[in-house]
C-alpha cells in the first residue's frame, strides 16, 4: 500500500472539510467527522492545519477558487453576451456536478456574517479577498461593466438560493431566467 504524502493528506482533508461544512457548517461541523471522512486521527489533521478555522478557510478558499477557474475557462477567449452564458452555464453544471459546492459557499456566507458580529474582522477578510478574485474572473470577460458584473453575481445568487430551497425547473420561480438556468433540478441530498 502507497502512503500518501502530507500534501496529498492536506487535499484529502480539504475536500473532506468542504463535505463536512457544507452539510453542517462552521459551528455544527466537528473536526472528528473530518478526520474520521479522511480517515486519519484529530492530532494528525492538526498537523496539517493548526486549527479548525484553518481548515474551514482552507475548504472556503478551494470552493472559491473552483468557481473562479469554471468561470475563467469557460470565458477564455469570449466577451459579452457570449462569456456572460459559457460562465452561466458553466456554474449550472458545477453546481448539478456538485451541490456540496452550492451549499459550501453559502456556509461560507453565513459563517462569516458570525464571525463579523463576534469581532473576528480577520476571517472575513480573507474570505472578502478571495470573493474579489471571484469577482474580477466574471468582471473582465464582461467587458470590466460594473452594472454587468453585479447583474451576472446577483443572478448567481438567486440562483444558489432557489436551487438550495429545492424549486423544481418547472416552477415559475424560474420564467425570468434563461433557458439553461430553468434546467436545474434539485439538489441531491
Amino acid at each position: 500500500m502507497v502512503r500518501m504524502s502530507a500534501e496529498e493528506r492536506r487535499e484529502s482533508v480539504i475536500r473532506a472539510a468542504m463535505h463536512e461544512f457544507a452539510r453542517g457548517g462552521y459551528y455544527g461541523t466537528s473536526t472528528e467527522a473530518i478526520a474520521k471522512r479522511v480517515g486519519v486521527s484529530q492530532p494528525y489533521l492538526f498537523r496539517l492545519f493548526p486549527n479548525k478555522q484553518a481548515i474551514f478557510l482552507a475548504a472556503a478558499a478551494r470552493c472559491q477558487e473552483d468557481t473562479r477557474r469554471v468561470f475563467e475557462e469557460a470565458s477564455e477567449g469570449l466577451h459579452g453576451e457570449e462569456a456572460l452564458h459559457a460562465m452561466a452555464n458553466a456554474y449550472m453544471g458545477l453546481i448539478n456536478e456538485d451541490p456540496d459546492r452550492l451549499l459550501l459557499q453559502m456556509q461560507v456566507y453565513v459563517t462569516v456574517a458570525a464571525a463579523e458580529v463576534a469581532g473576528d474582522h480577520e476571517f472575513g477578510e480573507t474570505v472578502r479577498a478571495g470573493w474579489m478574485k471571484l469577482w474580477d474572473a466574471v468582471h473582465l470577460p464582461l467587458g470590466a461593466d460594473v452594472g454587468e458584473t453585479t447583474t451576472f453575481l446577483a443572478c448567481g445568487m438567486l440562483v444558489n438560493t432557489l436551487v438550495a430551497m429545492g424549486f423544481p425547473p418547472e416552477h415559475r420561480v424560474w420564467e425570468g431566467f434563461y433557458p439553461s438556468a430553468r434546467t436545474l433540478g434539485r439538489l441531491e441530498k
